[in-house]
């Protein structure tokens, strides 16, 4: 056996904290690694050919590929690529648009024209951009809350009849899509301006798999009433998507028996044909378009029905060819969605940016997550002008494009040009198109989402907490609709922390990085985590400092403080020697305690004179006012408070202890710290020291280190001794320092705690 291999190992070295390390490694500062301010000020109004060609080059990348494109290599690929995505472009686009609430030919808009303007901002090579299941999902919950059937009742006369004028409903739908979808565009270009593209990292890969698991769930019950030819009544906010599918059970008696045929069929022959296709695939230089002859099949079988037979199928209806022409969108709208607008924003380019760094790194390029950002976001500006509703990669598109053997975003082009073609002169080929096909389409494509279901299985033996994300944002998204789900999920998961305990020390670890958005959390989640109530234990502690002081005041005069309703009257005579004592401020009153007492007979008396007029005022006992809580500061009657903080605090608070004496913060997980969370971090070291809890920091990335140097977070009381290479050197100073007799103890659990 190799002793070398199998041996034991005894490392030993200083307690490195972050001033040792910084004097071992020679850690260069921040100032002479980085230019000032000054300079780079000047830095960047200095204009250079260079320097334009770059800013230039990064905001247009098509720039920077097209003269590199070779017709030889690429052309051939790319359009190959492109005409098979552009043949499941036809089908997504109408089927998706039922899932927005819109008509179906707003679907075609929408594979038409932000696919164009991301050709020329976006950086992926593969990504497929234009409908996509979650996002035509979003913006039908956002249409249809602003646009029920309800507000387009047609009213003959006489009496309100169920009717509903269909055109108004649906003009009135495209203006509320148009409107959400520019501002989620200027959402995105905004933030990716300002270089915030990694906010897609706090959208990890539990909550995205369960969040776009539940919008599939609310996709299959919207497409219900086209399955089974019903009209239930669409219901909204929380518990929506319950209400719903209760309707559409109670409607199941009233089935149209053809519409459900044509369903059935539909979904059959696209299931037997999609695994055909997957078991053909490596002998198949294309794939075969399978949705594209499903559609075309079913417009010829529903003409030929509707001219030979007296059964009627709800169909597409007229599809107008030619374009649409540019219109602003109503900004009146902008304030009823702008909840949903960050909603779309987000999610769409945590969806695309997921993609395309997938496959830039399978074919070796590199993806600007923040152009990316601008280039969807102006997909979705300029997309909008043109009654296009939010767009994101489709993961079907894109493995297509890529499959196909697509080279560049030329396939998009070619894919674009397509749907052009089919606008302008097949449209109204399509106008006998049954819905139920459309809805099969989107049922058939849903399945890849719901074998995310198996994510459970593999979460429950990897990590319980994303385990738990999952779950959460499953649940909380199917019962509180998309917009709500999204927003109490990223809530959870920024809040999602965990404290590790050695005895008097608490090991407190963050799953986000600690920022404006979450900082509040942070310090609520520490304070729960620990066990400590501070606010309370901070007032009680200045009520006890309180009434040792007056224990003096039987012997030491008062001076008089005037107050707004009454005032402090001495009755005892100082000496006129001046006398150094302690002065003590409560609720605006300043006490004046002696170090020494004395008077010339001996003897002295204090009182509150309430009222304004010490005249006519009456006597009465000082008395402390906070948060409407009255005691006497010469009494014992806060036992009700001692009893409540004996139920946060692990010590007795009659001798000032508890058994937690250090808190170390675990700041492993964070590469960014910002000015709002250096606050927080901040008065964390100063109500903790208030009670007497020494706080540390532990892990921190040189990064972070250097911005709390420039967010002027150290100061003499809290110095860079405060901060440890790693949460092991923090556990072994505190128990060093203050926890001496745990020291053996911990050597003990290290292993079990895993530190």
């Amino acid at each position: 056996m190799d002793s070398r291999r199998f041996g034991k190992y005894r490392v030993e070295r200083d307690v490195l904290d972050e001033q040792r390390l910084e004097e071992v490694t020679q850690r260069k500062s921040y100032t002479d690694t980085h230019p000032s301010l000054t300079d780079r000020l000047k830095d960047s109004v200095r204009c250079s050919v260079p320097k334009l060609k770059r800013c230039v080059m990064s905001s247009l990348p098509v720039l920077y590929w097209l003269p590199k494109y070779s017709v030889w290599d690429y052309g051939m690929p790319d359009l190959v690529s492109g005409i098979s995505v552009g043949i499941m472009h036809l089908p997504q686009g109408m089927a998706y648009a039922l899932l927005a609430s819109l008509p179906p030919v707003f679907g075609l808009y929408t594979s038409l024209y932000p696919p164009l303007i991301y050709l020329f901002f976006g950086t992926s090579r593969h990504i497929s951009i234009g409908t996509f299941t979650v996002l035509s999902i979003m913006v039908g919950s956002v249409t249809e809350r602003l646009a029920p059937d309800a507000a387009f009742i047609i009213n003959n006369g006489t009496n309100i009849t169920t009717e509903v004028d269909v055109t108004a409903r649906d003009l009135y739908r495209v203006q509320v899509a148009a409107a959400t979808t520019v501002l989620g565009g200027l959402i995105q270009v905004v933030l990716g301006m300002v270089k915030f593209g990694f906010v897609g990292t706090y959208l990890s890969e539990p909550l995205v798999h369960a969040y776009t698991t539940a919008a599939s769930a609310h996709a299959v019950v919207a497409q219900l009433k086209y399955v089974f030819g019903v009209s239930p009544t669409r219901f909204n906010g929380p518990l929506s998507l319950v209400y719903t599918l209760g309707h559409v059970c109670s409607l199941l008696p009233q089935t149209h028996l053809p519409t459900l045929v044509v369903s059935a069929v539909s979904m059959a022959f696209l299931i037997t044909a999609k695994e055909l296709n997957s078991f053909l695939s490596p002998k198949l230089p294309v794939p075969i378009p399978v949705e594209l002859i499903t559609i075309v099949s079913a417009t010829l079988i529903s003409s030929y029905a509707h001219l030979n037979s007296n059964y009627t199928i709800s169909v597409v209806g007229e599809i107008p060819s030619g374009l649409s022409s540019p219109r602003a969108p109503d900004i009146n709208l902008f304030q009823e969605v702008i909840g949903d607008a960050f909603a779309l924003a987000i999610v769409g380019y945590a969806i695309s940016f997921s993609l395309g760094k997938t496959f830039a790194l399978k074919h070796g390029y590199k993806v600007d997550s923040n152009q990316e950002l601008v280039a969807l976001g102006l997909s979705n500006t300029v997309g909008g002008f043109f009654q296009c509703f939010s767009v994101c990669p489709s993961m079907s598109r894109s493995l297509i494009q890529e499959s196909t053997g697509g080279k560049t975003q030329m396939a998009g082009l070619a894919s674009a040009v397509i749907v052009l073609v089919t606008i302008l002169k097949l449209g109204p080929l399509f106008q006998e198109l049954p819905k139920a096909v459309l809805a099969s389409i989107v049922l058939v494509n849903l399945k890849g989402m719901f074998k995310q279901c198996m994510d459970i299985v593999k979460l429950w033996r990897s990590s319980k907490i994303d385990l738990v994300v999952w779950l959460v944002t499953l649940v909380s998204t199917l019962l509180f609709n998309l917009d709500l789900g999204l927003a109490g999920s990223i809530k959870f998961i920024v809040m999602l922390c965990s404290a590790r305990e050695i005895p008097g020390i608490t090991i407190f670890h963050s799953s986000a990085t600690v920022y404006f958005a979450n900082a509040d959390l942070y310090l609520e989640a520490l304070k729960e985590k620990s066990g400590l109530d501070i606010s309370k234990m901070i007032i009680y502690k200045r009520r006890q400092e309180a009434k040792q002081r007056l224990k003096q005041l039987a012997d030491a005069p008062v001076f008089s403080v005037e107050e707004e309703a009454g005032h402090w009257r001495n009755t005892c005579v100082v000496e006129e020697e001046e006398d150094q004592g302690i002065t003590e401020r409560m609720n605006g009153t300043v006490f004046v305690i002696p170090a020494t007492p004395r008077t010339p007979d001996g003897q002295c008396r204090w009182e509150y004179l309430k009222g304004g007029d010490p005249d006519n005022a009456s006597l009465g006992w000082m008395s402390e006012f906070q948060d409407g809580d009255t005691t006497t500061l010469g009494s014992s009657s806060d036992d009700t408070l001692s009893r409540d903080l004996e139920r946060v605090s692990l010590g007795s608070l009659g001798k000032w202890t508890w058994d937690i004496h250090s808190i170390i913060l675990d700041l492993s997980t964070a590469n960014f710290i910002d000015t709002v969370a250096i606050k927080t971090m901040r008065n964390i070291f100063q109500d903790f020291s208030e009670i007497d809890v020494d706080i540390y920091m532990a892990g921190c990335q040189a990064s972070v280190v250097e911005q709390l140097e420039r967010g002027d977070f150290f100061s003499e009381s809290i110095t860079k001794q405060c901060l440890f290479a790693s949460v092991h050197d923090a556990v072994l100073f505190c128990l060093n320092h203050r926890g001496a007799t745990s020291f053996t103890r911990y050597e003990t659990s290290l292993v079990s705690t895993k530190l």
